[in-house]
């Protein structure tokens, strides 16, 4: 056990120190983040009401020395920096020393400890501007420290926590990430009396990962393992067909610590392009291991972000690894049709299946069976130009006896054509044989007088005239912008993905989704977040209006049971994290301008697509409905609908006006 010691201010004054303690979740951060550097192989977090009135940390680490508890408490207090140089290698989670100071002024706080060895520990209490006491308990190995009635002296702070579930979800993404940077440790989370996490701590990330995201989430995963100069990738990323709309999932550690860089980010969206859609975010959960001088922690307070001496060397190992691993790993999504156990249309396909085989075994036997000799005075059959051999003058086959039975079955079984009877004329209205059967030198030569060409029959109808001065729709051009000849002297350009798209967004604003709202044949599981899983949870009510009726599964997801008409199940899904992502930056309830940003995701994902193909039908359709909604004009995104060319500019163009 390392001894604790109050740092020197030079010492203490190049530390990026800043408030640490806003929320509970950054109490359970440092609080773990302790009995992790501890070398606990063991650490279990309870919480109750989302943190505020209790938090418990529980690990069997090395435990703090008696004589050292009453020091651990004070500002600038820490085992693990003696001397300035230190701060150029941190080798720990933790380095501060401000983590007990600034919990215990805004918290009652108690601890038991007790090192390897020892008899009996301590226990510690304190809190505020209380008088602590110190004195003998029974307990065992490691540390447990309990936390109560947060900001219980700052109202001021308190005003600003939000709900008991969101503060807890906070909680919980705190820990996942903790979980997935050391698969070593085996995590455990109580929350309210019921376990959320249990992480089984054998050291495989990958049973970690599907602890914290679950079995479906898991289950789309390729392994990393590259290795580039100085710098080793481990761990593991999405493959591209399970892409995700935003970078939520995204998890980078650097030697056992979560981080955000944009450097690792960049790398992997970069290793992906060709691979995945435009607008779509891989997800990962990479461990990066270098060495800890050619890397500071020490930039800002929530050690969230880092600076490395050298970024190419970061950038090329992940790039490398990602693209190794997505030539290696990714396979073609394979399609499983899966048949119904009891079919009503079973016995039909059955007969037809039998049919098949039966027409089967008339060929076979005839290839097989051997040519058969007819008398000499019988004449002999030549075979048909058609068939697929040919017989000699002196052979014929005779028709097998099942295949005349099978033909015999099936005349019998369908009803044949009944060929027209002419009706009989009776004696005294049949005309004479000189004017039924004209002479050849009467017969004029042409008989039959063709039909117009405006009367002919098309093979496709006109379409119907858009406006009384006949508009019309005259095609299509690049797979995007639908051409309308409109009225005498324009012609429209329509942007087919912009126009469907704020229609679509009209309609859902005009009846507010709810009468459009459609129940899924089969629920959809969506993995979130921790903090996107609180958001949903938090707009329940809003998603009903949007369409979407979402529940909560547990542990980070959610159940989509219904979504708007217009999405269908993997559409209903994207959505939903999409919005999720939008929610998250959102810190009170949803407004009507928010909703009306949700209204813009659905109507986008499903809208007609630039490319798609549309029938002529399907295009006179939207034409016919922008001209009925006039005030169209723009996409929700701001792009134009349509653009009008007159005939006078066009003739212009050519040399005629």
């Amino acid at each position: 056990m390392p001894k604790i010691q109050v740092l020197d201010k030079q010492v203490a004054e190049l530390i990026a120190a800043g408030e640490v303690v806003d929320r509970p979740a950054s109490v359970i951060k440092e609080l773990v983040e302790n009995a992790v550097d501890a070398g606990a192989t063991i650490i279990t977090v309870e919480i109750r009401r989302g943190g505020v009135t209790f938090m418990r940390v529980t690990d069997n680490g090395c435990g703090i020395a008696p004589e050292d508890v009453p020091t651990a408490f004070l500002r600038h207090a820490t085992s693990k920096v003696v001397k300035q140089d230190d701060l150029n290698s941190i080798a720990t989670l933790g380095f501060r020393g401000e983590a007990l100071a600034s919990i215990s002024a805004v918290a009652h706080v108690e601890l038991l400890t007790r090192v390897s060895g020892a008899v009996s520990g301590v226990r510690y209490t304190g809190g505020g501007s209380e008088e602590y006491t110190l004195e003998d308990a029974g307990c065992p190995e490691g540390t447990t420290i309990l936390v109560r009635d947060l900001f219980y002296n700052t109202p001021a702070r308190m005003k600003f926590l939000k709900k008991d579930s969101t503060e807890g979800n906070s909680v919980a993404g705190i820990l996942d990430k903790l979980a997935l940077s050391h698969p070593e440790i085996s995590f455990r989370f109580i929350r309210d009396g019921k376990e959320q996490l249990h992480t089984p701590g054998d050291g495989k990330l990958s049973s970690t990962i599907y602890a914290v995201y679950g079995r479906e989430f898991s289950s789309t995963l390729i392994p990393v393992s590259y290795e580039l100069g100085h710098v080793k990738v481990e761990g593991y990323i999405s493959a591209p067909a399970s892409s995700r709309p935003n970078r939520s999932m995204q998890n980078f550690f650097i030697n056992g610590r979560y981080i955000r860089s944009r450097t690792a980010m960049a790398a992997l969206e970069e290793a992906y392009k060709g691979s995945i859609m435009v607008g779509k975010f891989p997800a990962c959960v990479l461990q990066m291991k270098l060495s800890f001088g050619a890397v500071d922690v020490n930039v800002h307070p929530a050690k969230l972000e880092v600076r490395f001496v050298n970024e190419r060397p970061i950038f090329d190992a992940v790039y490398h690894g990602v693209k190794s691993a997505l030539h290696a790993g990714d396979s073609p999504k394979v399609m499983e049709i899966k048949r119904p156990a009891v079919s009503p249309y079973a016995p039909v396909l059955e007969k037809k299946e039998q049919m098949r085989l039966d027409m089967r075994k008339p060929i076979q036997s005839v290839l097989q069976k051997p040519v058969i000799q007819r008398p000499a005075q019988e004449k002999p059959v030549s075979a048909p130009q058609t068939e697929p051999f040919l017989l000699k003058d002196s052979q014929s086959v005779d028709k097998p006896p099942v295949f005349t039975e099978f033909l015999e079955n099936v005349l019998e079984s369908e009803p044949q054509p009944v060929a027209p009877q002419p009706t009989p004329i009776p004696a005294e209205d049949r005309l004479p044989l000189s004017e039924v059967s004209p002479s050849v030198e009467e017969t004029p030569v042409q008989e039959e007088i063709p039909l117009p060409v405006e009367e002919a029959p098309q093979e496709e109808p006109a379409p119907a005239p858009l406006r009384e001065f006949h508009s019309r729709v005259i095609g299509e051009a690049f797979g995007t912008y639908l051409m309308v000849e409109y009225g005498p002297d324009e012609l429209m350009f329509i942007d087919k993905h912009a126009a469907h798209e704020r229609l679509l967004y009209e309609r859902l604003k005009r009846e507010n989704a709810g009468g459009e709202a459609q129940t899924l044949l089969e629920p959809v599981t969506v993995t979130l977040d921790k903090e996107e899983y609180s958001a949903v949870l938090n707009h329940v009510d809003d998603f009903l209006k949007a369409g979407f009726e979402v529940e909560d599964f547990g542990a980070g997801t959610v159940l989509v049971r219904s979504a708007p008409l217009l999405l269908d199940g993997s559409d209903a899904a994207d959505a939903v994290m999409e919005i999720a992502g939008y929610l998250t930056s959102l810190r009170n309830r949803m407004t009507t301008e928010h909703l009306d940003w949700v209204y813009h995701n659905v109507a986008c994902r499903a809208a007609m697509k630039a490319g798609d193909f549309i029938s002529r039908e399907e295009m006179i359709s939207l034409a016919e409905e922008l001209e009925q909604n006039p005030d169209v004009r723009y996409c929700p995104h701001g792009r134009p609908v349509y653009i009008l060319l007159r005939r006078q500019e066009i003739e212009r163009q050519f040399g005629r006006a």
